[in-house]
Formats: structure tokens, sequence, C-alpha cells
């Protein structure tokens, strides 16, 4: 089996753990081809998920059969450079915010989601989902960010010297040593692991970095909300001091730490909290 036909055996496992039934569509945008895969009801209010960095829109299985996808049209998006099956066009490599901002614009055209998005995401697919809600804060209605890093905190130190070997030169073996640390062994699914393992076979792409995104505009906006929830265990950063700062930066949110669970175990571990937030 070639490296391309095992990672897609090991999604499609994943993702046939999802609720169905499961709609999957490619949509064209000025920087490749994006997969999403959509599931829930389909007059439902929209919510549109950004995965972690590494771990495609299939990592929302969980949410949607804790019930996610019973009150909303869910739709997870697989990221442009990243391991999925989007595919990057030649030549337009996303480089910028702006960049972002357009891709996701193309994305939320071709859904052509009924009435106003929610727009969520976990980590890196925060910080990107954030910069949406400050560049177009009219297009969403609610905005949820999951343990968002270099948002309202930056990255610790140790958790870079750590990661930095499976950013550089990915293995099987680095990437479950290092879920394992920032988990604390915490018992994650077996099919989603065997996906992660390989991701290690796609190329590296720089991804896009840049200055925390301000969310004031759009948290000024009549009836707009703003969730946040942080990991008590991330290694990633402090989940207190983090949460404090996001209380200051946006009085109005609602900004909570989910006990218990780390960084990269969401949002596998604590589905079922994190869909109830998710269906509000």
């Amino acid at each position: 089996m070639s490296r391309t036909s095992s990672f897609r055996a090991a999604y499609d496992e994943v993702l046939g753990q999802w609720p169905g039934p499961v709609e999957t569509v490619e949509l064209p945008t000025p920087y490749g081809v994006t997969r999403v895969n959509s599931c829930g009801p389909s007059g439902a209010p929209p919510l549109v998920l950004l995965p972690g960095g590494g771990s495609t829109s299939t990592v929302w299985g969980a949410c949607a059969a804790a019930g996610a996808a019973r009150t909303h049209r869910m739709h997870a998006v697989d990221l442009v450079g990243d391991p999925g099956l989007s595919v990057p066009a030649p030549g337009r490599t996303l480089r910028s915010v702006a960049d972002l901002v357009g891709w996701l614009d193309a994305v939320l055209d071709g859904l052509g989601p009924h009435g106003p998005v929610t727009l969520g995401g976990h980590s890196y697919g925060a910080w990107i989902a954030a910069h949406y809600a400050a560049a177009r804060a009219a297009r969403l209605g609610r905005l949820v960010l999951l343990d968002p890093t270099q948002v309202f905190a930056g990255l610790r130190p140790g958790y870079v010297l750590r990661a930095l070997p499976v950013l550089v030169r990915p293995t099987p073996e680095r990437i479950r040593s290092f879920l394992g640390w920032e988990t604390g062994g915490a018992a994650l699914d077996p099919a989603w692991l065997r996906l992660q393992d390989e991701t290690a076979g796609f190329p590296a792409v720089r991804p896009v970095t840049g200055p925390r995104p301000d969310l004031g505009a759009f948290a000024g906006l009549p009836g707009a909300r703003v969730d946040v929830l942080f990991a008590e265990h991330a290694r990633c950063h402090d989940a207190g001091r983090a949460a404090r700062a996001a209380r200051e930066a946006l009085p109005g949110a609602r900004v909570d730490v989910l006990p218990g669970v780390a960084h990269h175990a969401l949002p596998l571990t604590a589905a079922a909290e994190i869909a109830r937030r998710l269906a509000e």
C-alpha cells in the first residue's frame, strides 16, 4: 500500500466513525481545492470547524457524535497545506493572514450557509478563526475558540522545544512520543492515532504566522458572541493565565477552563462538553 493510499485508508477509517450520513465536498479556492466533511440536518444553523495543525477535519467526529451534528449543520474543513485531503494550488502558497482570510472567504462562499455562521477552531485552527472574525466580523454570528494558541498567550518555550523535532522531521514514533508527553498518556482513539502516524509522510509546509488577532471589532457587534474554552492541563501555555487574559481582552466573552484535559487530547476528549457548548 502506498503512502498516499495508506493515509487515505486511515482517514476514511476515522471518518467512518462519524454519525451518518456524511457529505463530502471539494471546494475550489484561490489557494487550492478544499475538502469539507459535513453532517447534520441540511436546514440547521451552520457550524464551520477548523482543526489544529496536523489533525485533519476528521478530529471533529467525536463532537459530531456527542450532539453537535444534531442541532447544527456541521462543516469540518481540511486546512490547505496541512495533512488532509485538501490540495494546494501550484504556486499559490498561503503566506499571510490576508491569504487565510481570502481562502476562508472562498470556503464559506462555496458552502453557501443559511443564516449566521458559527465559526470554531482548535489550537492553530482557533488562531485562524480568530483572525477571520477580526477581518470579517459581519459574516459571523458566533466564534468558538477551543484552547487557542497565540491568541491570548504565547507558547511556552519548553513546549516549543519538545515540539520542534516533530515539526522539523516528523516520524510516527516522534508523533506518538510527543502526543503521549503532552496529553499525559491519555487514551486517544486508536484509529485517529493511526491517522496521525500517516501524517508523517506529508511534505512540511511552513504555517502562516503573525500577530495576535484583535477581536474588538467582532466582539463589539450587536448579538455577536465569543466562547473560549481552555484545557486545564495544556502544556503549550498556562491555561489559567490565558483565561484571565481572554477575559481582560473580551469582557463580554464566555471564558472557561475544561478540567482534567490536555491541549492535544482535544477535541477527542471532553467531546460531550464541547458539543454542548457548540450546540448552544
